[in-house]
């Protein structure tokens, strides 16, 4: 089958981070609107978004113009609140098969791991790092490289292809949770597993065209599909 690059997202992929992200980030907005205790993410869709373009739909939901500065700000504060609040995540799991799969696949050396997250980076490794996930990842493509899914994608492939193919040819594997994420992977002409495991059941993701979807990453399919 040759070599694969296999691009994971995070969020309701390989964990979910308890609600952390999302008060961080409110945290954060209130601190850049001056305090005012009326604001929040509460209305903007985060599954299968980027960081940034999560930022400019909340600071457009309360009439701010969501100009690069002002994103780069709120985000910086952001990873600022990030840690103590994902310390204070009770509810933060990593979901099932997600450890047990990366610690199979990686010590493959017909594969390589990388991340397709629309997390910035510092806030990827830190979500995975609270779940002992971080070591599995050397690569990636994150919402701080673009803030479009199919091209922070692409980078991921390209970074994949520069650190770990070693010239050699390679297909691409997008694991994610949203059709977001099963529309990049089409995008940049790569298969995709898709898992009912965020906020989107097995039809929605079959809509948007994923070669395979399973309720977790348990599934004994998922390993077929790299062989």
């Amino acid at each position: 089958m040759g070599f694969t690059i296999a691009l994971f997202d995070i969020d309701g992929t390989l964990l979910r981070a308890g609600g952390a992200g999302r008060r961080a980030l409110d945290l954060a907005l209130v601190e850049v609107l001056g305090g005012r205790d009326d604001v929040s993410f509460e209305s903007v869709e985060f599954a299968g978004r980027t960081d940034p373009w999560i930022v400019a739909e909340g600071l457009a939901k309360h009439g701010v113009e969501a100009d690069v500065g002002l994103i780069e700000e709120v985000l910086r504060r952001y990873l600022a609140h990030l840690p103590a609040q994902l310390e204070l995540a009770s509810a933060f799991e990593v979901l099932p098969g997600a450890m047990e799969l990366l610690t199979g696949l990686v010590a493959r050396d017909d594969l390589a791991l990388g991340l397709g997250t629309g997390n910035t980076e510092p806030a990827a490794y830190a979500k995975l790092a609270r779940g002992g996930l971080d070591s599995f990842f050397s690569f990636g493509g994150f919402g701080s490289d673009h803030p479009e899914r199919a091209e922070l994608l692409r980078v991921g492939l390209h970074r994949g292809l520069q650190q770990a193919a070693n010239g050699r040819e390679a297909r691409a594997v997008v694991i994610g949770d949203t059709p977001h994420d099963v529309r990049a992977a089409r995008a940049i002409g790569a298969d995709c597993i898709a898992v009912s495991t965020g906020g989107y059941d097995a039809k929605a993701l079959e809509a948007a065209g994923a070669q395979l979807v399973v309720s977790d990453l348990r599934a004994p399919e998922v390993l077929r599909v790299f062989g």
